[in-house]
């Protein structure tokens, strides 16, 4: 083997792992919303748990990648300690697949249908369709298509450079050498754990001592340890994922390495002493790419049924090894934006609306509280509105933040697309909760100043915080529950609120110059009709949005114009709303409008 053939070995493993590494990443983005379906079913089962590691780490193609999530999973408090073991058992097996993939490299044959399950006769046609999905398709799901065919055409044309410019490697005195220290199992243990830390996956080593087992040179002794060793290598990124992270996430990256750890101190003396026994035939047998992938998926079920049984012990074990409790000061909620988890957006994502839906919450709370102050002043309620408000900035600050790093990330079309919308959506509620401190100052002037509503503009402006409270209500039905039909209904009540407000300032301006009310009262008043009124604004925004990114379109006054000029099912709720929230005398309805009111129809 010459300078040019390890040259040709550098390149061939550089196209191998960017290969393995655009696989990975559009089988995630294609997967999408599949995978955090399959995150969801996150559960005490234990064989479930199993499943869904075995799962998601056949879709990434990385058993790293799935550890490191559940790095973050019990970091943010979404997944238990003892639920982390069964998955990442599951994981280990999952990680097999793609060494399967990878032993076609050494198939071998003269029959024709034996030459076109080799690599280097489907790769060039899966490479060449992979261009024209990825090229000349739109959709963006046959774009992904496109880009994992040509991850796993560039992967196996990796696999095929490496395995010819190691074809001639048997006849060197330096493999020789190579082989006689790999015949000491330690020696072969330490090179496994060395270069899969170094690559931080098992699925790329193995890969790699694949390609070398072409030579035929490789025995399963020398194998073997080497295997063992590489899949506690895998385990360096699960590690160095959780350096500052919680106690339990430590935890579970500790019960990561101990199962692999004690999966080689079972298996490998067990292995020596059998074959010191029985002098295994195979034992001193060359090593196929396929024999290799045998031998790896083996050893992880025998692994997977030994500690099986035993598997709750690792839990205790863990804690024992890092001792301690949490003290956070981060909001629970924040702690659901784990940065681990932006190596998966679809996941990251979920997260990010399970956060937004709690400051949509309190942004909704902080409002409606704040409408009560202005008839029944409470300290103690000001100064929850107020701490609410500063959550709700904080949450804003978090997330956005969250979502700026998430954009770097590649993703699904999907996936980016709810990254949009939920981008558009938190300076709405970060808004909505300005107002209700904006309400509450206004409720602090009055009752400072001892002033009081007449009786008419406490009716009228009843009526209008009802109106508000339910274009609230609508609206975060339709975030927390996707309620599109709640949506649609934001709109025209929020046009019922511009009417509503219009005719309490006509109104006010007759009872002032009749003295019934007074300027001052009027300056209050009218904060509070332009606060309640861009409450209802951003509602309309947010609920335009939620329809809107439907058809994937952000161009919100144009949404709106086309709504409020669409008749039919737009005007059967306006005119339902005008009958519920405003009063009699109200005659600016259109003729239909007027129609459906009198058929007593029911918003």
């Amino acid at each position: 083997m010459d300078i040019f053939d390890l040259l040709t070995l550098v390149g061939g493993l550089a196209m191998f792992l960017f290969g393995m590494n655009i696989m990975g990443q559009s089988l995630e983005k294609r997967a999408g919303r599949s995978l955090r379906a399959l995150l969801e079913q996150v559960t005490a089962n234990p064989m479930r748990g199993f499943l869904l590691g075995l799962g998601v780490t056949a879709i990434m193609q990385s058993s790293s990648v799935t550890t490191v999530m559940v790095v973050g999973f019990v970091n943010s408090g979404l997944m238990m300690l003892g639920q982390t073991i069964p998955v990442i058992m599951g994981a280990n097996l999952g990680a097999s697949v793609t060494n399967w993939i990878l032993s076609l490299s050494g198939v071998n044959g003269e029959n024709f249908f034996i030459q076109l399950c080799k690599p280097s006769s489907f790769t060039p046609v899966l490479a060449l369709i992979g261009v024209v999905l990825h090229n000349f398709m739109k959709d963006p799901k046959k774009k992904d298509t496109g880009m994992i065919l040509l991850g796993f055409s560039i992967l196996m044309f990796g696999m095929e450079t490496m395995s010819g410019a190691v074809s001639g490697v048997r006849q060197s005195p330096m493999f020789e050498h190579m082989i006689r220290l790999f015949s000491n199992p330690i020696m072969g243990v330490v090179v496994g754990v060395t270069i899969t830390a170094i690559i931080q996956s098992s699925s790329a080593s193995i890969g790699i001592l694949q390609a070398i087992s072409n030579s035929g040179g490789l025995t399963y002794n020398a194998v073997i340890p080497i295997i063992m060793g590489q899949n506690i290598g895998t385990c360096i990124s699960a590690l160095l994922s959780c350096i500052g992270a919680s106690k339990n996430a430590q935890r579970s990256a500790v019960i990561h390495l101990m199962f692999n750890v004690f999966s080689l101190l079972i298996c490998l003396p067990l292995y020596l002493i059998l074959n010191k026994i029985f002098s295994f035939s195979f034992s001193e047998s060359y090593v196929t790419p396929l024999s290799i992938a045998m031998v790896n998926t083996i050893y992880k079920i025998v692994s997977i049924l030994l500690i099986a049984p035993w598997y709750k012990a690792l839990e205790p074990v863990s804690r024992f090894i890092i001792r301690g409790g949490d003290s956070r000061e981060e909001d629970d909620k924040v702690q659901l934006l784990d940065e681990r988890l932006l190596a998966t957006p679809a996941v990251a994502i979920e997260r990010c609306k399970t956060v937004l839906l709690a400051m949509a919450e309190l942004s909704v709370i902080g409002v409606q509280q704040s409408f009560k102050m202005i008839f029944s002043y409470d300290s103690k309620s000001a100064q929850e509105i107020m701490e609410a408000e500063d959550k709700v900035d904080y949450y804003e600050d978090k997330l956005g933040s969250y979502l700026i790093k998430l954009s770097y990330r590649s993703m699904s079309h999907e996936d980016s697309h709810e990254a949009n919308k939920l981008q558009h959506l938190i300076s709405d509620f970060e808004r909505i909760s300005d107002y209700s401190v904006n309400i509450l100052n206004s409720a602090e002037e009055k009752r400072e100043r001892g002033l009081e509503f007449s009786p008419a503009a406490t009716e009228e402006l009843k009526r209008l915080i009802d109106a508000v409270s339910h274009v609230l209500d609508l609206t975060l039905n339709a975030l927390r529950d996707d309620d599109l039909k709640a949506a649609s209904q934001v709109e025209p009540l929020e046009q019922v609120v511009d009417k509503l407000k219009e005719l309490i300032r006509t109104n006010h301006i007759e009872r002032l110059q009749s003295g019934v009310c007074t300027i001052e009262m009027g300056f209050i008043l009218t904060d509070l009709l332009t606060n309640m009124e861009r409450v209802s604004d951003h509602c309309s925004n947010i609920a335009g949005c939620l329809l809107e990114m439907v058809h994937e379109d952000l161009d919100l006054h144009e949404y709106l114009h086309n709504v409020r000029h669409s008749g039919g099912e737009y005007d059967r709720l306006y005119a339902g709303f005008l009958r519920q929230y405003l009063p009699e005398k109200v005659t600016d309805a259109t003729e239909e409008q007027e129609q459906l009111m009198t058929e007593g129809y029911d918003a």
